[in-house]
């Protein structure tokens, strides 16, 4: 896996009375074992880069005209040699810092499995498994019925990124259901040395235990209400009479 951290902006010039903006930007590429590590920098004018410097070249290389030009220059002062150091100098150290605070950090993801629609006629039922607040992004979601892998009738969507460093994923099943069938969503990640499995509960919903919890108090009610103004329209009548 390569990974790259932009850890640094350098070389800012702006002339903003007739819009022009030029800017360079320092990045580090590292492998997750901390090998083949480059330092690269690259010129920036109104948001095209025009030249180039790559540690592993050694020298600047131009994008455009003025970038060659400016590229033959850059290498011909004796500046070059200390961008050859950068590598040493900025990137490795840097590297070396984010790698042992964040990189190798893991946080285990909170699973959600839920029924997103019922079987009805033709249509099928659907579940939904979704992880959530997990780092680093690399998951795999997969399902299992009756113990065996699921190829065919499942969406899933990429890693999202929440904005806070941490990462969301979610999984649809298509399926019809059977009796005594046992369907469960597996997550793996490098939070957790074994699989994170989490098996479907056929039985209702709690979302819609509550409804029908809510219906049968409503009809409850109903039927003392209902009791209640029969009895007190008969004592009325009773009085009337007497």
């Amino acid at each position: 896996m390569i990974l790259t951290v932009q850890l640094l902006l350098l070389l800012t010039l702006s002339l903003r009375t007739d819009g022009y903006y030029r800017y360079g930007v320092d990045e580090c590429i590292f492998s997750s074992a901390l090998t083949d590590v480059e330092f690269i920098r690259t010129i920036y004018f109104n948001k095209a880069p025009y030249a180039r410097f790559n540690s592993t070249v050694g020298e600047f290389v131009g994008f455009t005209e003025y970038g060659v030009k400016q590229a033959k220059y850059w290498n011909s002062l004796p500046d070059l040699q200390q961008m050859k150091g950068e590598l040493d100098r900025y990137c490795k150290p840097n590297i070396e810092t984010d790698y042992s605070e964040v990189l190798v950090k893991s946080v285990k993801p909170t699973i959600e499995l839920q029924s997103e629609q019922q079987a009805s006629g033709d249509h099928p039922a659907m579940l939904m498994c979704s992880a959530y607040d997990f780092y680093p992004p690399a998951i795999d979601v997969y399902w299992l019925r009756n113990g065996q892998k699921v190829t065919t009738d499942v969406i899933s969507t990429e890693e999202m990124a929440d904005g806070d460093w941490y990462y969301q994923i979610h999984s649809h099943l298509e399926y019809t259901p059977k009796s005594g069938e046992k369907i469960s969503c597996v997550v793996e990640h490098a939070s957790s040395k074994k699989p994170i499995i989490t098996d479907w509960d056929p039985s209702l919903p709690e979302s819609e235990k509550n409804k029908v919890a809510i219906g049968a108090s409503g009809l409850v009610l109903g039927i003392v209400l209902s009791a209640a103004g029969f009895i007190y329209y008969k004592k009325k009548s009773k009085g009337r009479i007497l």
